[in-house]
Formats: structure tokens, sequence, C-alpha cells
């Protein structure tokens, strides 16, 4: 793979590519965007393309350092990342680029308004009303309809990359033009597949932050409920996050000690181990670009029950990976019936393997450089290119 990787770089010219993202791996808040970016840096230097990528400051962590045999430069907070990000690369000080990806995660880095020379741009998902949840409300108001009605006519001519069908059909209802957006679906690490046996009691297993838009209060109370029909079920939340407190309180006030377990940060190994031995895995979220829980745990032959957003509906097939619902009410029920019915349980694990099977990483990172490399062939294309290469450095 690293071969094809090197051979689709080489023949477009890309030696150097440089990656813009909100937030490094290592930061305090890192999520699947991250781990996306990280994994895709990373087979791209394995292949031998030099690799930088430019993030905000991780606590903690040098402003500069190497991981996986690429660069990481993590300078500028949370907003001045963005407007530095630019500086440096309109200045070069980060050096000369053959291609660049944009990350576009809740605020864009207005890559067309100063970057010239190749690019495409990886947007998860449409934000959406996760501006209400995450930001008071004339800030709120202002992402959104940056969102809306700003950032798709300034995004207007880029190659735009988002994970799902679904989420591509959000970008659309926004006003990104069809031609211009390409689904690449992110990959399944190997280390994912079955192994340990089930617990012997009933496990309902969810990861990730605990912020608002996972909706855990939502699951809580989905699982308490289904706890009464279905003896010995239990929760466990796997995550941090600034709600941790308040979901806390949440159990103690519905009584739910012996319900609810919340098991914090883990090692990739306890997560592959939790994803295994649980009976189900099950998520509340009300946005995501795709939901990699899902198909993490579909590789180890785990069901999903679900909530039917964007992205859910193409990490999970309904009926055939596990079960996508509505509401509240509707999530308990699925937990319900997973939890209760062994041939439903049996049924859905199979089809979880089979689907998951369909995603690799070297896909993703293949896809992704393969839509660089097309832009990069057409910029070279241009009879002014060579007015500007000076600027990008190609």
């Amino acid at each position: 793979m690293s071969a094809k990787l090197g051979d689709i770089a080489a023949s477009a010219g890309l030696e150097r590519i440089h990656l813009l993202a909100w937030r490094d791996l290592d930061d305090v808040e890192a999520g699947g965007s991250e781990v996306h970016a990280a994994t895709v840096a990373r087979l791209w230097s394995e292949a031998g393309i030099e690799v930088l990528m430019r993030t905000s400051w991780a606590q903690g962590h040098p402003n500069t350092a190497r991981r996986d045999g690429y660069e990481v430069i993590r300078k500028g907070g949370r907003y001045a990342v963005f407007p530095r990000s630019a500086l440096s690369e309109i200045r070069k000080a980060n050096g000369p680029r053959d291609g660049l990806v944009e990350i576009w995660n809740g605020m864009p880095f207005f890559s067309p308004l100063w970057a010239t020379g190749p690019k495409v741009v990886l947007m998860h998902h449409v934000h959406a009303d996760m501006w209400r949840m995450v930001l008071p409300p004339n800030l709120a108001a202002m992402g959104d309809t940056l969102e809306r009605r700003i950032a798709p006519w300034i995004y207007r001519r880029s190659r735009m990359i988002t994970l799902s069908e679904s989420s591509r059909q959000e970008m659309l209802e926004i006003g990104f033009p069809p031609g211009h957006v390409q689904v690449v679906p992110p990959g399944i690490d190997p280390r994912y597949s079955p192994g340990s046996e089930r617990t012997e009691t009933p496990t309902v297993l969810a990861a990730g932050r605990l912020v608002p838009v996972k909706r855990y209060d939502m699951l809580i109370r989905a699982v308490v409920e289904a706890r009464r029909r279905v003896p010995g079920l239990a929760l466990t939340i796997v995550g941090t996050g600034p709600l941790r407190g308040e979901l806390e309180e949440l159990v103690a006030s519905l009584d739910a000690h012996d319900a609810v377990r919340f098991a914090g940060w883990v090692s990739d190994e306890e997560l592959l181990d939790l994803y295994r031995r649980s009976w189900l895995v099950a998520s509340a979220s009300a946005r995501e670009g795709w939901g990699m829980t899902l198909t993490e745990a579909a590789a180890c032959a785990t069901p999903v029950v679900a909530t039917r957003i964007a992205g859910h509906t193409d990490a999970a097939v309904d009926g055939v990976t596990g079960l996508l619902v509505d509401d509240e009410q509707a999530l308990a029920e699925g937990i319900v019936a997973v939890a209760s019915d062994a041939a439903l349980r049996e049924r859905l694990s199979a089809g979880a393997l089979r689907h998951a099977s369909r995603f690799t990483w070297e896909s993703t990172a293949t896809s992704i450089l393969t839509a660089l490399a097309d832009e990069a062939r057409r910029w070279q294309s241009r009879p002014w290119r060579r007015h500007t290469d000076s600027a990008t450095g190609t």
C-alpha cells in the first residue's frame, strides 16, 4: 500500500503536503477527527511523503514534535490557530508545500481566500444545531450563519471531501455544488476484531467525549428504562469531558449507580476488550460526521443501537448491523430488543462483521491523496501556473 500511495504522490509531484487541523491527536479534547487526520498523515509519511500537520497548542506538549514519521506544529489557542495558521502558510514559515489539506471542523480556515496551489478540504459534517449546544445564543447564531450562508459561497470552487453520503446531502442542502463534494468513509484499525467472550450479564458500551452533542443524558435515561425489562443491564461510558459531573448527578437522581459506570479514559487495549465483551454499543448523539465507535464495534462483531442521524445512517445499517432509532423511548426499546433476544444479537453481529470489512484506512488515505493528486495535475495544466508557483513552493 505504501508503494501505491508513493506512486500516486510522485505522479502528481506531491512531495510535501501540509495539513491544517483545529486540534492535535495529543489534545485532551481529541476525538474522531483527530484520529482520522493522524492516521492519514501516518500512512502518507510511511509512503515517503513529507507531511506537516499544523494545529492549535496541545496541553502539556511542546510546540513542535514528530509523530509516526510526520511533523506536528502546535501553536495558537482554540481561535488564534485559524489566522495564525493562514499567516504561517502565506509567509511560508513552515516551508514550501506541493499540496494542502484543510480539515474543517466547525470553524473553517478559509483557505480559498489565501491559499494558492493544489488543495482539498475535508469537512466531517455540517454542525447545524451543534452550534446551540456549545455556544451562547449570539455566537451560535454567528456560527450557523457562517456555516450555512457565507462559507459555502467562499468554498464554492473548492474540492470538498466528507465522510458519508448523508453528510454530503446536508452539504448540498446548504449550497455546496454537487460536483465538488466527494464521499470518502473513514477506515477501521485492523486491531478491532472479534475476541473475548461476552460478559455474563447484559452490558451496553458508549464511548466518546462527554459533551452536549453526544446526549449521554438521553442514553442514561434510556438504559435506566430498559433495565426495568432486562434485569442486570448496565451501561459503561468511556471518555472524559466537561459534562462528567452533571452526568454523575443525573445518575444519582435516578438512583442508578448500579446501572451506569463511568470508566473515564481507557487505553486502546482496554477499549478493544470492552468492544469485544459488550453485548451492544449505543449512541444517542445528535450529530456525527460518521460514528467511528459504531464501525469499530462492528469490526468486533458487536451490534449497535443508535440515533438515526447523518453519519450514523452510513456507519450502521438498520436491521443489519444494529438498530437505528428516532427518540429516547425508541432508544430504550432498541436496547431491550438487542439485549434480550439472542437470535437477533447473533444476526446483527454477523451483519456488523460483513459491513465493517468494507472500511480500511488504506482505502481512506488513498482516496484523499488521489483527490489531491487530481487537483495537483489540474493546477499544473493551467497556463498561468508558472506565475504563482513561487507563492506555494511548487
